[in-house]
């Protein structure tokens, strides 16, 4: 009698490179429009909801290990290259969608726009899809987290600048706002780190439930307020199709430019890998927290452009990287994508 095995986890298509966690938010946000948090109810989630950014960002800087930050700096160029594109290039282009409005873009939908164009670049898929391309990791490792880390002094500088009012503008209570629930806490986590790194390294699967619950509260709260406000009557179903339209569009010019763009700048092929998947995507992890932040009761339509280009670019880009990984041998240093990305602790793409 042959032993019973474990069941398989389900997955889905190859073809269908529908993240999991996404349909988690989508069913959040579904939740939201039929069962919205009201009255008493709303204020506990907001209160928890704020706990929630707080104890992201503690994480955040406690996970951030100085020394290999220090050790990536080695290769400047190419984390400057990916900080240009990311913080940059990506706001230049969302500053010139401002002709969209409101011909194809609501007011309100453009904050949004605009707001993805300043969010920091993702991790765990840029190191992910570097692998599966067979690109330097551990340069995707490194462009990842510098990015991470500026995101929590630029991003919300950036919207604070460019967005006006609408994400809290440049008053006092915006910036302490910004200072108590995202600052704070992530240098906390930075000050506390060699005492809780060590238990934050053998819980890494734990916290990373953590994390991922924490953002669905951040996304319920966002999206009930958002249905209580009575602010879904200015979305219809063709605005939407407009804005993935747009998207798609940013996101095919943000791919070609830091493909091509790197390779003009003398990177080999391996560099290159890196800086087109860091320096053309946009964290979700980071990005829905700190609209929580920034847009108050606005929040739930400063968040949809993101979750759709999320969504996007990982489907896009789990292309490209299956198509890259069958090229020829790479002419620089892959540093053992698998190897690596095993020691990051870092998950398959998501948030």
């Amino acid at each position: 009698m042959t032993p019973r095995t474990a069941p398989r986890p389900l997955r889905l298509p190859s073809w269908l490179p529908l993240d999991g966690y996404v349909l988690a938010l989508l069913g959040t946000v579904a939740l939201a429009v039929l069962l919205p948090a009201s009255g008493a109810t709303a204020s506990v989630v907001k209160g928890a909801s704020t706990g929630a950014v707080a104890l992201l960002f503690f994480l955040y800087g406690a996970r951030l290990s100085t020394r290999e930050a220090l050790d990536g700096l080695k290769h400047w160029r190419l984390h400057l290259t990916v900080l240009g594109f990311t913080f940059l290039l990506f706001p230049l282009l969302g500053l010139a969608a401002r002709g969209l409005v409101p011909g194809v873009l609501t007011p309100q939908l453009y904050g949004g726009f605009l707001f993805l164009c300043l969010v920091p670049s993702t991790i765990q898929s840029s190191i992910a899809f570097t692998s599966i391309a067979r690109g330097n990791v551990p340069a995707a490792i490194c462009a990842g987290s510098f990015s991470s880390l500026a995101g929590i002094v630029l991003t919300p500088l950036l919207a604070a600048l460019l967005l006006g009012d609408g994400a809290g503008g440049l008053s006092a209570d915006g910036f302490l706002r910004i200072v108590f629930q995202l600052l704070v806490p992530f240098l906390a986590g930075q000050f506390l780190r060699r005492w809780v790194g060590a238990f934050l390294d053998r819980h890494k699967k734990v916290l990373g439930r953590v994390d991922r619950g924490s953002i669905l509260l951040v996304v319920y709260t966002a999206f009930s307020q958002g249905m209580v406000a009575g602010i879904w009557h200015l979305v219809t179903p063709a605005r939407l199709g407009l804005l993935l339209g747009v998207e798609a569009v940013l996101l095919a010019l943000m791919l070609t430019v830091t493909w091509y763009g790197a390779g003009r700048l003398g990177f080999g092929r391996a560099d290159r890998i890196a800086i087109q998947f860091a320096g053309s995507k946009k964290s979700l992890a980071a990005g829905l927290p700190m609209a929580s932040v920034l847009f108050g009761p606005q929040a739930s339509l400063a968040v949809l452009p993101l979750m759709l280009f999320h969504q996007m670019q990982l489907m896009v880009c789990a292309v490209i990287a299956k198509r890259r990984a069958r090229d020829p041998e790479p002419d620089g240093v892959p540093g053992r994508p698998a190897e690596a990305v095993r020691a990051s602790g870092v998950p398959a793409p998501g948030a």
